[in-house]
């Protein structure tokens, strides 16, 4: 193969995955800081309206030929992605970063794991356990995490699956316009309940700059580039090299938000990154040998 074409197809896009997670966690760190003047409701309204906007101007979706069929795949696609924001940024208000990640990334493990049977892929998943349990509440944790801030992140990592499965459905019928057609779904699904709860505050234009920093940062410029990469990468590349996100946004947690996590929570995301990895690394389809 040339050097030229090795880059186009296998070093470019994996430049572009890492660039997208390390952009759409710096974006988190950002939008973290307007929690406190509207919430995490209308932080994830401006996001993906701002987003969407922002989509629109460069990609054009209104040339894409949409039918009935079509529109399903991308309807999910775009719910789903509201559903995974929103959840996220509600999990924020109370638990770290790095640790909403973590356990927001058992989606994409779980949907990872269900395409095989053998007994390494149980060792992924008692691995991945064994890093939930170390986040549980306990009497000896050594800092107590919020218990329904863990669940909404659980529930955005469900989410995280469902965009996976409808997002290559719909980027293969739709190329790069999937991601602002999908964008506009998930805006129209979060912007009222972002107005409902915020209200007027969330059109203040001393927020503005702030909001576009975090749209781009966390839904324009990510969502275009991993879509670039879903569709270029083998599936099993794009969840390992996905795997370092926890990793990504703890740190990122830790420089923009200072957020120190426990030696047992640092722990807890290295088996779960491990696990992801491992699984994404031996995965074997249903139906095929050893």
């Amino acid at each position: 193969m040339p050097r030229s074409s090795h880059f186009a197809l296998v070093i470019l896009p994996i430049m572009l995955l890492l660039i997208a997670m390390t952009s759409i966690q710096s974006g988190a760190s950002l939008a973290k800081g307007l929690f406190p003047l509207i919430g995490a409701t209308g932080t994830t309204a401006l996001r993906l309206g701002l987003g969407a906007l922002i989509l629109c101007i460069l990609m054009r979706p209104w040339q894409a030929r949409l039918n009935l069929r079509s529109c399903r795949s991308l309807l999910a696609y775009g719910l789903a992605l509201g559903s995974m924001n929103l959840l996220f940024y509600l999990s924020l208000q109370t638990i770290p970063l790095g640790i909403a990640v973590a356990l927001e990334f058992t989606g994409p493990l779980g949907l990872a794991l269900l395409s095989s049977r053998r007994l390494l892929d149980f060792a992924w998943i008692a691995l991945a356990v064994f890093g939930l349990w170390l986040l549980l509440p306990s009497a000896q944790a050594d800092v107590q995490l919020d218990p329904t801030g863990m669940a909404l992140a659980l529930a955005a990592g469900l989410c995280w699956a469902l965009y996976i499965i409808f997002g290559q459905k719909a980027g293969a019928e739709h190329g790069r316009q999937t991601v602002a057609l999908g964008t506009i779904v998930a805006a129209f699904l979060v912007f009222p309940i972002g107005v409902w709860h915020a209200g007027s505050s969330m059109f203040s234009l001393d927020l503005l700059p702030i909001a576009l920093c975090v749209a781009v940062l966390s839904s324009a410029l990510p969502y275009s580039l991993e879509m670039i990469a879903l569709t270029r990468l083998p599936a099993r590349t794009f969840s390992i090299l996905m795997s370092m996100e926890p990793a990504i946004a703890a740190l990122s947690g830790l420089l923009f938000l200072s957020e120190r996590l426990s030696l047992s929570q640092w722990l807890a995301i290295s088996a779960i990154i491990l696990a992801s990895a491992g699984a994404a690394a031996t995965i074997r389809p249903k139906g095929k040998v050893l």
